[in-house]
């Protein structure tokens, strides 16, 4: 800092300070752990006593100064100290295992990661073991400096939290030179969507025009009134088009996608839908104030022409301005129901029950204007013959969930018997019902298992809403059941007659396993069987044997194969998260989305937050089994690469996935389908992976933060030494905090693997800051909507 600065910090210390001691002028450990914000208390007493120099139990202002200056102002050794001295609980001038596992231990709560005692114990003794050079029995101050200069990312970004507590804010705010939407770059980003919204302002404006010109005889309220009408009557029909997604989707399959802004319908939606607001307020208010000046010359009053009948205005029955009465209110409900602070708050059924009002909308709009049907009656037999083939389809063949797994933070995992002629790419999404949640609700979810997985649809639903928690509620909800006596004992043996049927077919199933380490076949088998442990119908085997492993299984009566008694709703429980139904359901769609354009791109970042997962889980399934389709193997040796063949049904040379999740729970949604796909690239290509992942963990402490580097470190040399990741159990470490898109896009440019496309799925803000990175890096960015 300069000397400017430094008064500028110490004078905003001060003040600070005053705010937190009060009248005495004094910190007490409350105030401190308060004011330092962390969650376990370890750290802020550590802190406080290193802080309190004097001992006196209480924090002087000039004893802050003193030890903020030396961790802002100070040398690296400083800093390394006072990191050791917090390790040092009981001061004796070294560390020995059971503080560090105390330490450990803290950290892993501040970061809230849940880790059972045993791998506490294996954390500890890796980092112990690591640091202790001379195998004494305690880490001294030379022997951590050694050991944190093994990790320079820490040395580098050394960042002590108690430091940041009161360090004060940038003076100096950054300003953009050039606004973000009159940047070259965004123009070139979104030149289709730029180029269409220029057109629809066009054809707006001259319908305005026409339309004035058309009643140039009358006021000039009357004309803005007409002029808007105008433009109504195309919004109106057009808003609907936009909307029409089974025809969107076969244009997604054709040139028009290259051209037209298919893939931001949502959001053109959404604009247009604004427009017929703004419309509709203007031409209300243009004839009210008409109405006023009639008012003064005929023998009717202002209320009997906006809410009777009796002046004859409108072609049928002299109904235009009550019927405008009721389409404004209408109008107005749908675009306030239709708000994101709706949407997202939990309250979804308002959005769709509120929306269902366009039917009233049309039928209304027939009425008010004479010439509003030649602008419907094209979009609407397009609407009315979309809506005739989704129920047709819905209700052709007999869906069924036949299995629900409840999965952490109340996800609801449904599995759906898939039937013959449905087919999809990966990303589509669908709407489903099931009458005994919803009799008339249907809702849309991404479909997150592979097109290339024939016997079952897969559906990941996050309880956000109504309906998503009276699902979760109906399958959490304990069912009483009876049981056979003996079911257990012949659970167990019918059910290891089904897994030694499936070993065999799942040591020859594909020759690629053929080649596979032996670390790798032992643990795909012991996946393979908890998975049989939890479905006796599960197989790995190809679809020629599938069927022979699945009769071998189904042959057996339910309660020979070791399944409970089906309840009314026709289900067994095995377990308080795991049951097999048979529950009747009605699936429309499928319907295209962005991510169909994955397997066009020559290298694509798949960026999930949270349940944003879905699609990926889809479009990795479905990536890794093309890609198996490609690879081979030398017959005289486990030596095995993948072809670099460009084909038209997929174009992708690299494939970088990024997680992001709040918590450590969110992990287990996919981590079995993430633990199979790393496995399905065990050996290393001679240009690097093809897939790589990356997790990240939001609530973990970051490496540079004081609290976490001897969490971090240990899990560094646990996850190389055991070669997985003890937070997930995937090869993949986890990475705690968030990702630094800037880091993450520059080594994606640096690795030159062609044209980058980046696609997203999670939460809009979110989405508002990768975009402005992507735009940053010139890289084609697609957000998932539906």
């Amino acid at each position: 800092m300069s000397s400017e600065e430094d008064a500028r910090w110490l004078d905003w210390v001060t003040k600070q300070f005053e705010i937190i001691a009060g009248d005495d002028k004094e910190i007490s450990l409350d105030e401190f752990k308060t004011a330092l914000k962390v969650k376990e208390s370890f750290f802020a007493e550590r802190f406080f006593a290193l802080f309190d120099s004097d001992g006196s139990c209480s924090i002087s202002l000039d004893e802050l100064l003193e030890a903020l200056d030396l961790l802002i102002h100070g040398s690296e050794a400083d800093k390394l100290r006072f990191l050791f001295q917090v390790y040092d609980v009981d001061g004796s001038g070294s560390i020995d295992p059971d503080e560090l596992r105390i330490v450990l231990k803290s950290c892993l709560r501040e970061s809230a990661i849940s880790l059972p005692e045993e791998k506490l114990d294996d954390l500890t003794l890796a980092l112990f073991e690591s640091a202790d050079k001379d195998n004494s029995g305690a880490i001294t101050f030379e022997e951590l400096k050694a050991e944190l200069e093994a990790f320079p990312e820490v040395m580098e970004n050394l960042t002590i939290s108690a430091a940041n507590w009161l360090k004060p804010p940038d003076m100096e705010q950054k300003k953009r030179q050039t606004p973000r939407y009159l940047t070259r770059v965004y123009w070139q980003n979104n030149s289709r969507k730029l180029l269409f919204l220029c057109l629809y302002a066009c054809v707006s404006l001259l319908l305005f025009i026409s339309a004035i010109l058309q009643h140039s005889q009358h006021g000039a309220w009357y004309m803005v009134a007409k002029g808007c009408g105008q433009c109504l009557n195309f919004n109106c029909t057009f808003v609907m088009v936009l909307m029409l997604r089974r025809c969107l989707t076969w244009l997604r399959a054709t040139w028009v996608v290259r051209v037209l802004p298919l893939d931001q319908n949502i959001l053109l939606h959404q604009i247009v839908g604004y427009a017929i607001l703004g419309f509709t307020l203007v031409h209300t208010t243009a004839h009210i104030f008409n109405f006023v000046q009639m008012s003064e010359t005929s023998e009717y009053s202002l209320w009997e022409y906006v809410f009777t009948t009796r002046p004859g205005i409108g072609w049928v029955q002299g109904t235009a301005s009550v019927t405008g009465v009721v389409l404004q209110v209408l109008i107005c409900l749908m675009v306030v129901c239709s708000m994101t602070f709706v949407r997202r708050s939990g309250h979804f059924e308002v959005f769709y029950w509120s929306h269902l009002s366009y039917i009233w909308v049309w039928a209304l709009l027939m009425v008010h204007c004479a010439n509003f049907w030649k602008w419907f009656v094209v979009p609407g037999l397009a609407f009315l013959l979309e809506k005739i083939v989704g129920i047709a389809v819905s209700r052709m063949g007999g869906l069924y969930i036949v299995e629900v797994n409840l999965l952490p933070s109340k996800v609801t995992h449904l599995v759906i018997k898939r039937p013959q002629f449905f087919h999809f790419k990966p990303g589509d999404y669908v709407y489903i019902n099931i009458p005994v949640i919803a009799k008339y609700e249907w809702h849309p979810f991404t479909i997150s298992s592979a097109p290339e997985k024939s016997d079952t649809l897969w559906l990941h639903i996050r309880s956000m809403g109504q309906w998503t928690n009276r699902l979760y509620e109906y399958f959490r909800e304990p069912q009483t059941q009876n049981v056979s006596p003996k079911r257990l004992a012949t659970s167990l043996r019918n059910h290891r007659h089904a897994l030694r049927a499936q070993e065999e077919l799942f040591s020859s199933t594909d020759s690629n396993r053929a080649v596979a380490s032996n670390e790798d076949e032992a643990v795909e088998l012991t996946m393979y069987r908890q998975n049989s442990s939890r479905s006796s119908t599960a197989s790995v085997a190809p679809s020629g044997d599938q069927d022979l492993a699945e009769t071998q299984v189904d042959e057996l009566s339910p309660a020979e194969r070791g399944e409970a008694p089906p309840l009314k709703d026709g289900s067994a429980t095995f377990g308080e998260n795991h049951r097999f139904c048979n529950i009747k359901c009605y699936v429309d769609g499928p319907y295209g989305t962005p991510t169909r354009q994955i397997f066009t791109s020559e290298h694509a970042v798949l960026i999930g937050a949270g349940i944003g997962i879905t699609p990926f889980a889809s479009i990795l399934q479905s990536i890794m089994f093309r890609y198996r389709c490609r690879k081979q193997n030398c017959p005289n040796c486990n030596y095995s690469w993948c072809e670099n063949i460009k084909d038209s049904d997929m174009k992708l040379r690299k494939v970088d996935f990024i997680w992001i999740n709040r918590d450590q729970k969110s992990f287990e949604w996919f981590v079995s389908l993430l633990t199979k796909l790393e496995m399905d690239q065990a050996d290393e290509e001679p240009e690097g992976r093809f897939l790589e992942m990356h997790m990240y963990m939001t609530s973990a402490l970051s490496k540079n933060d004081m609290k976490a580097i001897g969490l971090q470190m240990a899990l560094d040399l646990l996850a190389k030494k055991e070669k997985r990741d003890s937070i997930t159990g995937l090869r993949t470490r986890t990475q705690p905090g968030r990702p630094e898109w800037g880091k993450v896009f520059q080594k994606v440019s640096e690795e030159k693997k062609g044209k980058v496309h980046v696609f997203y799925c999670g939460a809009p803000a979110l989405a508002k800051v990768i975009k402005a990175q992507c735009e940053n890096f010139g890289f084609n960015f697609y957000k998932e909507n539906f």
